[in-house]
């Protein structure tokens, strides 16, 4: 599969490998960029279309996701930018990851991470933190 995506994105009319920001949305956004779209950074601009500010200052806390949780998941990921809102606004974030390859020290902002890799697992997790909050 490396080799076939390495081959097409020669092929394409603008090359998207090595060009910071082509490779979110696993490589979406390097296939919209190759054909002529602007790339600009999306966690803050999804989140402030959604409101997220004012929801957040609603909220008693916030419970998002991520696949797997590691040192790249706070730079530049949704899950890094709803961190900084959630320490800025003071709130817990509890997130629910498929692994959690964390740093020991919780991020700021980050209250709880509970590994969850199956369905059942994620219902669970969700199940216990509706409970605390």
């Amino acid at each position: 599969m490396t080799a076939r995506l390495e081959e097409f994105a020669a092929e394409l009319p603008r090359d998207p490998r090595g060009v910071p920001m082509t490779g979110c949305a696993g490589g979406l956004s390097g296939g919209l960029w190759a054909y002529g779209a602007e790339l600009r950074p999306g966690a803050g601009f999804v989140l402030d279309a959604l409101d997220f500010d004012t929801r957040l200052a609603r909220a008693e806390a916030v419970v998002s996701g991520e696949g797997r949780f590691d040192s790249q998941s706070l730079e530049g990921k949704i899950v890094g930018a709803i961190a900084d809102r959630c320490a800025g606004a003071g709130k817990p974030l509890h997130l629910i990851v498929g692994q959690d390859a964390a740093p020991s020290d919780l991020p700021a902002g980050v209250e709880s991470i509970t590994e969850a890799s199956t369905l059942e697992a994620t219902q669970q997790a969700a199940a216990r933190l509706a409970g605390r909050i």
